[in-house]
């Protein structure tokens, strides 16, 4: 094999490799509020 088929190859597994990674991050999670109690001896310090 040449050395330019060989460099094709790697750079179109490189690319579709990128892509798979992209799309799985593509999916983002909604951000949960999370409400919790807090004491007032907390605040006057």
């Amino acid at each position: 094999m040449s050395r330019l088929i060989v460099s094709l190859v790697v750079l179109l597994v490189i690319v579709i490799g990128a892509l798979f990674f992209f799309a799985g991050r593509a999916g983002e999670k909604p951000t949960a509020r999370i409400e919790k109690a807090v004491e007032l001896g907390n605040l006057a310090s």
